[in-house]
């Protein structure tokens, strides 16, 4: 007889192994009723008696608030024979590893108060009514990776700026997760070890938190019954937000023990936003490599200090140019600074080696570089500055789709792509109407 317990299964004459093994299409059998394993995410793929091994898919998603200024952005050929543009220039290292696509969006108005979008798809007042409540991408895909990381995901960057910042990592229900403010915090995150002191309150904080939901769950369960439809519906969306704390504590439970990897890295310090993105970009990778998280986002905001480029005018006031030629030359030499830092984390990535795989970094990892604004100047968020890097896919094109409002291809056509590239099997995601067609691997 077999018995089930505890994620292992155990035989009486066999010795004891491990129930994750078994393929999601195995069976439990117990007292002659055979029980199908549903298909389960955080399981992974196996073909037979043994676990595939293989070097896990990671995905990195960097956004600025204001955009790109289209006019040193986008080339004005399609295909794999278009012209590197200003912007594009410090890319050109890596033509092949990238894609740049055209007339993506997600068909939403509303300027800076819709950059928030650009993960999701949808403006935080809908999300409600969505089925997945209005997940960001990178969200969706660190549900997936659950506790297998110590960081499901790392979001990276400021709340400064307009509105609140970029705004771009947010949980089904609707919640924004905060951003790690800089450098510093994000080293002492993934690498010191708390002291006993510190590790003994932490223990107790998650008891105790873990009690206090006990009795929110407990309370709310009798109070259900006594509620009426929409009553109920408002405290449905408040539980969602307690499983978001109950999901963390169990992290933090499983997490408590294990050590942190070792690094020779120095402690950086806070510099300022703009001069940290160099540290930024290094410590992502290192996230990365050690396989603290397989998810990260990199939000930047109206933080981005200008002046450290030796610029005299703000970020933002320089989005807005009027078309004067000499602020757009200031905006440009911003953007640029910024695809320079992307394009040496791209490097970055390429140079650590994967054994798993017989490839490097970037290949398992799919690197999203954009906006939720098109063109900050006319405040709109149409034709969004996208472009993808690594993950495995065939690269090389700049991929034209349709600008007609009627033909328009949603930018959620390309999250789905990647979340399957991801290893989720689902068919949508927000607004999505199908993969990204044209899209294939390499």
């Amino acid at each position: 007889m077999c018995l089930f317990k505890a994620g292992t299964l155990f035989n009486k004459k066999k010795s004891r192994m491990s129930f994750y093994n078994f393929g999601r299409r195995s069976f439990l059998k117990a007292a002659g009723v055979s029980i199908a394993i549903p298909a389960l995410e955080s399981l992974p793929r196996v073909f037979g008696a043994h676990a595939v091994k293989q070097a896990p898919r990671r995905m990195v998603c960097l956004g600025n608030e204001f955009g790109m200024y289209p006019g040193a952005f986008w080339p004005g050929k399609f295909g794999k024979d278009y012209e590197l543009t200003t912007l594009l220039q410090p890319l050109a290292p890596h033509r092949d590893q990238f894609t740049l696509f055209s007339h993506l969006d997600h068909g939403v108005k509303g300027g800076h108060f819709a950059v928030h979008t650009f993960l999701t798809g949808v403006k935080s007042a809908e999300a409600k009514a969505m089925p997945d409540g209005g997940i960001s991408l990178d969200q969706r895909a660190a549900e997936f990776v659950g506790s297998q990381t110590r960081f499901p995901s790392l979001t990276i960057g400021s709340e400064d700026g307009l509105h609140g910042g970029c705004q771009m990592s947010w949980t089904r229900s609707g919640t924004r997760i905060p951003p790690i403010a800089g450098p510093r915090e994000l080293f002492r995150l993934l690498f010191i070890e708390d002291d006993s002191k510190e590790r003994q309150r932490a223990a107790d904080r998650i008891a105790l938190h873990g009690s206090i939901l006990d009795a929110v769950l407990g309370d709310a369960k009798l109070l259900h019954r006594r509620l009426n439809p929409p009553d109920g519906q408002k405290l449905d969306e408040y539980l969602a937000s307690v499983r978001d704390v109950e999901t963390q504590l169990q992290l933090d439970r499983h997490w408590q023990h294990i050590p942190k990897p070792p690094t020779d890295f120095k402690e950086p310090e806070n510099q300022g936003l703009t001069r940290d993105l160099p540290a930024i970009y290094d410590l992502i990778a290192l996230a990365l490599q050690t396989d603290s998280t397989r998810v990260a986002t990199l939000e930047i905001g109206g933080s981005f200090a200008a002046s450290d480029l030796g610029i005299r005018q703000g970020y933002h006031s320089l989005s807005h140019h009027g078309q004067v030629q000499s602020s757009i030359d200031l905006l440009v030499q911003i953007e640029t600074y910024q695809m320079q830092q992307a394009a040496r984390f791209l490097e970055k990535l390429k140079s650590i080696r994967e054994p798993e795989s017989d490839g490097n970094l970037l290949d398992n990892t799919m690197v999203l570089i954009g906006s939720g604004m098109g063109n900050a100047n006319s405040h709109i968020n149409s034709d969004l500055p996208i472009l993808l890097a690594g993950g495995g896919f065939r690269h090389g094109e700049h991929k034209q789709f349709p600008s007609e409002s009627r033909r328009r291809v949603p930018l959620c056509n390309l999250y789905l792509s990647m979340l399957q590239r991801f290893g989720l099997e689902t068919d949508r995601f927000s607004m999505s109407t199908g993969t990204l067609t044209g899209l294939e691997l390499a």
